[in-house]
């Protein structure tokens, strides 16, 4: 299969690139991607997935980079992994960090925790310590590469390997989208991946510190996730069309 750039890929070259992904171990689908040309973006937020998909990259020397989204909020826990991760697989993991400007104008219109007040609130905090982060990782990208699985919840149950994300004009690829917890514990331990102590104290999904609990017997994987919200299917915006989510602040370089 031969593919130019995510700017040149018709439908028919995503569906195709799927099912090319679909025959792979994980490390194929990794390599195929970072040869395939053009600049691919892997954004860890330091999960347990996202170890898996990072220590491949740095144990088979792939060119693609590896980028977190230090929202300012994070764990400890998370922060001490990052460099932890880097020291480990010999790799540079860059991170972005949001604009004080725009913290500011969220802290100065709902306060600094006002996203536990409202759907709309917490969508405007996402937007300033995330979305927008994002965009400076995936500029002039081609491929966008994450961490998402199928079993993760309930509105990542149809996750594809490859997707055209025409918002951000790129290719996403989720090279884990068929593996399911077991199989990325069982990895992990063979391979002795470093991974997030929180995990072990029932945070199978990390976030921002304050917006993650850990999640009781029973719970979907992401239930920990922005838990005073009512909607099952709830997500901070990378993963989901912004115009789906409320209307942001204008950030920095808007106003």
């Amino acid at each position: 299969m031969t593919l130019s750039t995510s700017h040149t890929l018709s439908h028919q070259d995503v569906a195709s690139l799927d099912d090319t992904l679909a025959k792979l171990d994980l490390a194929g689908r990794l390599s195929f991607i970072a040869g395939v040309g053009g600049r691919a973006v892997f954004t860890t937020s330091l999960g347990i997935e996202d170890q898996v998909i990072t220590a491949s990259i740095g144990t088979h020397r792939l060119l693609i980079e590896v980028a977190t989204l230090e929202t300012g909020r994070l764990f400890a826990e998370t922060v001490n992994l990052i460099g932890e991760t880097e020291e480990r697989y010999d790799i540079t993991i860059k991170r972005f960090y949001p604009e004080q400007d725009d913290i500011d104008a969220y802290a100065a219109k709902y306060g600094l925790n006002g996203f536990y007040d409202s759907v709309e609130a917490r969508h405007a905090c996402c937007h300033v310590r995330k979305l927008v982060s994002l965009a400076k990782a995936l500029d002039g990208a081609s491929f966008w590469i994450t961490g998402l699985r199928r079993g993760q919840s309930g509105n990542r149950a149809t996750t594809p390997f490859a997707e055209f994300d025409a918002e951000r004009n790129l290719i996403k690829i989720n090279p884990l989208a068929d593996w399911d917890i077991d199989v990325i514990k069982a990895h992990v331990s063979s391979e002795n991946i470093p991974i997030n102590p929180l995990h072990a104290r029932g945070y199978p999904s990390i976030g921002c510190e304050p917006c993650t609990r850990a999640i009781k017997p029973g719970e979907p994987e992401r239930a920990g996730r922005w838990w005073w919200e009512n909607d099952e299917k709830r997500e901070c915006g990378l993963h989901v069309a912004e115009a789906a989510s409320a209307s942001p602040l204008p950030t920095a370089s808007q106003r």
